[in-house]
């Protein structure tokens, strides 16, 4: 029996991806997560097979709930889905543990394609992303600004898109609101951006939020 976890903000989605994941596994018992802390709280029992999580959830980053899932349960299969292209994040999610990463504009056999994968051992990956890795084992210029965040500063940078003050992005993460203006000084450094506004434009212009 086949027990999965989907992780996903929008109750409409976690419906679609349950009777996807139902329709090709009938004795699949599928329970979801809204948010990123759902996630950790019920990964404390041991008897997982897949995790399904997206990226934007809405207490923290889909990246740092990979980290934080993968530390408690290492070889758990996890697929990332999200709206953002691949070249935004699928490297970063697979360097952090992820076994896939899908975009959400895929057919839905692809996430079936993927599970089988995972479930198997294997990563399923797109040709795309695996030039990505490939360039990025070599001593090539990250293409992108952004690219040179850590993950910490993205989430930061993702977050001050959606409208969070830095009070209350450091409530979200559990750090101070002068760590979190740290992190928006490192940031508009290494963009070479001026304001939050600048940051803000930034984000939305490359897709980096919604």
């Amino acid at each position: 029996m086949l027990k999965v976890l989907i992780a996903d903000d929008h109750p409409i989605v976690r419906e679609g991806l349950k009777r996807l994941i139902q329709d090709e596994f009938p004795s699949a018992v599928v329970e979801e997560a809204e948010k990123g802390q759902d996630v950790i709280d019920k990964l404390r029992a041991p008897d997982w097979d897949l995790v399904i999580l997206d990226i934007n959830l809405p207490d923290k980053s889909g990246l740092e709930v990979l980290k934080e899932a993968k530390a408690l349960r290492e070889t758990l299969p996890i697929i990332m889905l999200s709206v953002y292209p691949e070249e935004q994040y699928a490297v970063r999610a697979l360097r952090a543990g992820a076994d896939a990463y899908l975009t959400k504009d895929l057919a839905p056999y692809e996430l079936i394609k993927a599970v089988h994968a995972v479930r198997n051992g294997q990563k399923h990956v797109s040709a795309a992303i695996t030039q990505q890795l490939i360039k990025s084992q070599g001593h090539d210029q990250p293409i992108m600004p952004h690219s040179t965040l850590s993950d910490r500063e993205l989430e930061v940078l993702c977050l001050f898109a959606s409208g969070k003050t830095s009070k209350e992005i450091g409530s979200l993460l559990t750090i101070s609101e002068k760590t979190v203006s740290t992190y928006r000084s490192r940031m508009l450094m290494k963009l070479h951006l001026h304001t939050t506004v600048d940051l803000i434009r930034y984000a939305l212009d490359h897709r980096l939020a919604e």
